[in-house]
């Protein structure tokens, strides 16, 4: 499976996956301009759009994106929330369910959404963890090949300036380098090619840092935008 990072962030978030021809999209938090543009005007080739959550900055095109004729799958908490009504097909943690040849199984995230959830998807031999916008992962993933899961902030970079509010809304609902490097530790990585660090804060993270740490920590080769 070949995932690529087009924007990440709190600005806005969309990635592609690609596995032997058919093509997911994993949020639309861009306008779909931009979207179009990312996947060089090919938006009809995509089997579905898999949204984490009603934040804009990952749901913003949701409408388009189903107006445009791609399947958008999300959380019954995640579209009740969302502006605009949309159509779209309900989906449950821990309820699997196909999509082109991807099998994927969502999971409940702990973030301040209705319902957010992450997603493991399997295609063929690989199986992606992708997991966004939250604080911290209490499920363990056994024969991962990849991993995008987010690096929002560290206690090494997060900036003393910010109200005391928002400070505890970052540490309560996104992920820390501190966290990351625990829950890879707690995860068998044997079989792991590719670690992509996703939401990395513009204000509060280091893109440089966290590629080194993760990547001296595992071995694995390490990769983000953003930071």
């Amino acid at each position: 499976m070949n995932l690529k990072q087009h924007f990440s962030g709190s600005k806005g978030n969309l990635y592609t996956l690609e596995h032997e021809g058919q093509k997911l999209l994993l949020e639309c938090g861009v306008p779909e301009s931009k979207i179009r543009e990312a996947v060089d005007f090919t938006l009809h080739e995509y089997c579905g759009c898999l949204i984490t959550h009603e934040h804009q900055d990952h749901a913003f095109a949701a409408w388009n994106v189903a107006r445009a004729g791609v399947p958008v799958f999300a959380s019954k908490g995640t579209m009740d929330s969302y502006v605009k009504p949309t159509p779209y097909t309900a989906i449950k943690a821990l309820v699997g369910f196909t999509l082109g040849c991807f099998s994927i199984l969502p999971f409940d995230v702990e973030h301040d959404a209705a319902e957010p959830l992450g997603f493991l998807i399997q295609a063929g031999d690989e199986k992606l963890l992708f997991a966004t916008d939250t604080c911290y992962l209490k499920y363990k993933f056994e024969g991962l090949t990849q991993l995008a899961i987010e690096c929002n902030w560290s206690e090494k970079t997060l900036s003393d300036e910010m109200p005391f509010p928002q400070i505890e809304r970052i540490k309560r609902s996104h992920m820390s380098l501190e966290r990351l490097i625990k829950m890879l530790k707690a995860n068998d990585l044997s079989l792991v090619k590719k670690i992509h660090l996703l939401h990395i804060s513009s204000g509060n993270g280091d893109s440089g840092l966290f590629v080194s740490e993760v990547q001296e920590l595992t071995g694995i080769p390490t990769y983000c935008i953003g930071g």
